[in-house]
């Protein structure tokens, strides 16, 4: 084997282990930054916004918001919130929380409020809270409280129940959105758009409706948030009163969407996303 050879199989073994580092490194530490514009710009130097979703969907409904924020030099990463239920949800978004390095803003959409409300508390990292039409419970609270305190929630007629196996041998329920929810839902995206949300979405244990709050993040970090003026999954009125008693710093109205704010309007969200990180 000639000299040439021998070198160059000792960069490539080398190339090989140093990208395995780099990927096991924590996801806020700067092998994250690696796509960020050069060292030193303001991009390198603000905060990790982390998104989670609610029910009946999953990390893509936040794509196009991801764009938004990526173009303005944000790392992001999407949390994949387990759904099962608000004892569960909340320790595994925590676990995401603790592999980051760095200031984070932590956003939700819809149940993900209620995951990142318990989430959050204690995470000395977490600057901000932004909701997303997103629930905002207190602790001993549960959505199925809240989404009743006001009228206007559609979505239960519209959802459809179908048993599965617990690891303990019991049966739970899990709640999918039936093809005839988008105007309850999703009412302002093109009806294509729902039909990929519909088959792609992802369902939520229904006991995520009575299981309690266990913490309240909101009580000792800043909350910013949206209301989607046309939900009738989580009431407008609803929302405004959650976001009131959170003492949220700016409430952002959006007077025609629905609950899925993200997608329909996701400059909005972004520019509220943005306003937070840059208040922090």
């Amino acid at each position: 084997m000639s000299p040439d050879i021998s070198r160059r199989r000792v960069l490539a073994a080398g190339a090989a282990l140093a990208g395995t580092a780099a990927l096991a490194g924590p996801l806020g530490s700067p092998s994250t930054a690696a796509a960020a514009p050069a060292s030193g710009s303001p991009s390198t130097r603000r905060p990790t916004v982390v998104l989670v979703h609610g029910g009946y969907a999953d990390s893509s409904c936040w794509n196009a918001t991801v764009q938004q924020l990526q173009r303005r030099g944000y790392p992001v990463v999407c949390g994949s919130n387990p759904l099962r239920g608000v004892a569960s949800d909340a320790p595994y978004i925590r676990s995401l929380l603790d592999s980051i390095s760095g200031p984070i803003v932590l956003v939700a959409h819809s149940m993900g409020g209620t995951v990142i409300t318990n989430a959050a508390a204690g995470q000395p990292g977490v600057k901000a809270l932004v909701y997303i039409a997103a629930f905002v419970p207190d602790v001993g609270e549960t959505q199925g409280e809240l989404i009743t305190k006001f009228p206007g929630s559609e979505v239960a007629a519209v959802s459809v129940g179908v048993p599965y196996p617990r690891p303990d041998g019991t049966t739970g329920t899990d709640l999918y959105l039936s093809e005839a929810g988008q105007a309850a839902f999703a009412a302002d995206i093109p009806a294509a758009a729902f039909r990929t949300l519909h088959a792609t979405q992802r369902p939520f244990d229904a006991d995520s409706f009575i299981q309690p709050t266990r913490a309240a993040a909101w009580r000792t970090i800043p909350v910013w948030a949206l209301v989607a003026g046309r939900d009738k999954a989580i009431p407008p009125a609803c929302q405004r009163w959650m976001y009131g008693r959170a003492k949220a710093r700016r409430v952002l109205e959006v007077p025609n969407s629905s609950h899925v704010a993200m997608i329909s309007h996701p400059g909005a969200v972004a520019d509220l996303i943005d306003e937070a990180a840059r208040a922090v």
